[in-house]
């Protein structure tokens, strides 16, 4: 490998005679090849030249794709290349090639911690900016480098960062591989999953491996530490993507993307890997960003005392629990031990099986395909909402599967908005039911797409009521705002389409407007009675849904003895209304209920329900409304409970509460 950095001495092994060229000093020694520090005579000037070894390239058909496979990367001319002077033969034959001699060793040798530590990645960002002009160059060229780490990145007389080696690289649309085919080649260190398994790869894997180096210049490690090359191989295949210090995690976004397991969920090209270091770069220098930098560093030293003290609380097996959960992971560690890349140096790794693929990664793959066929919903088995569901049941927390769902939310959306302009009323319905179902699974919708979801319907239901009122048609006018809670618009953008709704006329022939439901504003199809106890529990064991924490006022030691529905804390039987149900719990029975009946059920609003007191097992309970606060987030409750006196509040419509029910309105 062309690394310069230290001579080895490999005994009393004779230098090749080359001619033109006198060879002074072994630079280093590899598996593959020998480097030397060489003088070319003809210009007096230093070369490094790579000499490969007899075993390497058995065979004069070997050898002549190695000198082809050279010559088209000498023709790489870019200032964050390493160039290639001459490919030619030994005396004795053997295939080599001169480069620049780098006087300034690799980027192995160097250190940038002390500088990150302190918030100066200024350093670490210039090199990325450099490398990925090279890679831009070489892809834009047809050349797959393959070998991208610490070792080939060498530094010139006035410091500047070069891309060197592409030995191993492969032209695309060029004939059989210099290596054989299936051969894992490059360091397991830095290789991506798919050139792990010997499969066809592209400038994807490049830049996952520029991010492995990126993660090992910002902490000093590497992200994925193993004792063997196949091990090594197997951690990028299928481990999780580890979690960075506190103090790094403004990169944490990008690492996920950057070190993706599919090919198709990390960026597709060096302009997106630019565009995020770009906005990572605008982060860093936001004067807020040094401060919380300096507010952090603090906690990150002393947390082995701030350790010892939680030790002390009575919550110590949550708290151990907490500590050893994987998205924590090295936040209360020590310095780290740099370790060395792992070489792919027997050749008996050409005989490895096939690593198997993850199966978050094969849902992300599926997901990522589905979406860009536009397969959103259906058909049934092949759709990204089942896909992405798939992949957050597998990881709840990976933020690639965050960043599908918020794509998929998106193209739920513009397909909701545009059957409510269109006036299909139940088809937008549709929509937002796979939106509800999409956010159970994986949480709320940031809040900028909320916000901008919020927007697009409510402009939508505007321009529908728009309609209505040019044609003096107060009653559709009145049913189309009505509709605003069933899509997630909030209470004071609820009541503003109301009122507009009203200044339209009343109709003097028959409605122009479809009806988009018959209980929208009556009432007449709400439920007498809460759902029951056993009602929920068939729908839980239908659908296995886990059951939601339960909150309540109550002590620590409820953080140690959890209760949900089928245990709130006092007696029920079947017939008792549930209890310890969230809103987005009672929206998914809803929807299921739908389903099972082959009627629409929703929750009502609080408009319609009226007197919304119930009683279970002598104590007055709220019930969940459809009302929204001001993000959705949080859901009114209404109706005065055992444990509050207010008539009307809004609760965290993710958790479950003692004192509140909910009960479904039929709208057919």
């Amino acid at each position: 490998m062309a690394s310069y950095a230290s001579s080895n001495d490999i005994g009393s092994v004779p230098f090749p005679e080359i001619d033109g060229y006198r060879l002074v000093r072994v630079l280093n020694h590899g598996s593959a090849s020998t480097v030397y520090l060489g003088e070319q005579v003809s210009l007096s000037r230093q070369v490094a030249i790579k000499v490969m070894m007899p075993q390497a390239l058995g065979d004069e058909v070997s050898r002549r794709r190695f000198e082809n496979e050279v010559r088209t990367i000498a023709r790489l001319e870019h200032p964050h290349v390493v160039g290639i002077h001459e490919v030619g033969r030994t005396h004795s034959g053997l295939p080599y090639y001169a480069m620049p001699y780098m006087p300034r060793g690799h980027l192995g040798q160097r250190s940038f911690r002390k500088q990150v530590a302190v918030g100066d990645e200024a350093r670490v960002i210039s090199i990325v900016r450099a490398l990925l002009s090279a890679l831009e160059y070489a892809h834009g060229n047809g050349v797959v480098h393959r070998d991208v780490k610490a070792e080939n990145v060498l530094f010139d007389d006035v410091d500047r960062p070069l891309l060197a080696d592409f030995g191993i690289a492969l032209r695309r649309g060029y004939g059989p591989r210099v290596t054989a085919t299936g051969l894992a080649v490059g360091s397991t260190a830095y290789m991506a999953p798919e050139q792990a398994r010997g499969e066809e790869v592209d400038g994807r894997a490049d830049l996952y491996s520029l991010a492995v180096l990126i993660w090992e210049m910002l902490t000093g490690e590497l992200p994925y530490r193993a004792s063997d090359a196949l091990s090594m191989a197997v951690m990028h295949a299928q481990d999780p993507i580890p979690k960075l210090p506190l103090g790094l995690r403004h990169w944490q976004r990008f690492m996920q993307r950057a070190l993706a397991k599919a090919p198709s969920a990390r960026f597709q090209d060096v302009a997106q890997m630019r565009a995020a270091i770009d906005r990572i770069e605008t982060r860093r220098t936001w004067p807020g960003h040094a401060l919380l930098r300096q507010a952090t560093a603090p906690l990150a030293r002393h947390a082995p005392l701030v350790l010892g003290a939680a030790l002390a609380l009575p919550a110590l097996g949550l708290l151990a629990w907490w500590l050893g959960n994987s998205e924590h992971e090295g936040f209360f560690t020590a310095e780290p031990e740099a370790v060395a890349p792992v070489e792919v140096v027997d050749p008996t790794v050409s005989m490895l099986r096939p690593l198997p693929e993850a199966p978050l990664q094969v849902a992300l793959e599926n997901a990522r395909r589905q979406l860009d066929e536009h397969n959103l919903t259906a058909p049934e088995g092949d759709n990204a909402l089942a896909s992405v569901i798939e992949a957050a049941q597998l990881e709840p927390a990976n933020e690639n599967v965050h960043a599908l769902a918020d794509e998929l939310a998106r193209a739920l959306t513009g397909e909701l908005v545009s059957n409510l302009r269109g006036g299909r009323f139940d088809r937008a319905r549709d929509y937002q039911q796979h939106i509800d179902a999409l956010t159970a699974q994986v949480g709320q919708l940031e809040p900028a797409l909320l916000k901008e979801k919020q927007d697009q319907v409510g402009a939508a239901l505007t321009a529908r009521i728009d309609a209505s009122i040019a044609g003096n048609d107060r009653a559709s006018a009145t049913r189309i705002a009505a509709l605003a809670p069933d899509f997630g618009v909030p209470s004071a953008e609820s009541a503003r389409l109301a009122e507009h709704a009203r200044s339209a006329q009343p109709a003097t022939t028959a409605a122009a407007e479809p009806e988009p439901g018959a209980a929208a504003s009556g009432g007449s199809g709400l439920q007498r009675r809460p759902v029951t106890v056993a009602d929920y529990s068939r729908f839980a064991e239908a659908t296995g849904r886990k059951p939601s924490l339960c909150r309540e006022r109550g002590s620590l030691l409820r953080v140690l003895a959890p209760r949900d529905y089928r245990s709130p804390g006092f007696d029920q039987n079947g017939n008792s209304p549930v209890v310890c149900v969230s809103m987005v719990d009672a929206e998914a029975y809803a929807l299921w209920l739908s389903q099972q009946s082959g009627h629409k059920y929703r929750i009502p609003t609080q408009a319609e329900s009226r007197a919304t007191a119930a009683v279970v097992s002598g104590r007055e309970l709220s019930l969940w409304q459809r009302d929204c606060g001001r993000d959705c987030n949080k859901r009114r409750v209404d109706g005065r409970s055992w444990r509050s006196n207010d008539g009307s509040r809004l609760l965290q419509s993710s958790r479950g509460f003692d004192d509140v029910g909910f009960r479904l309105i039929r709208e057919n």
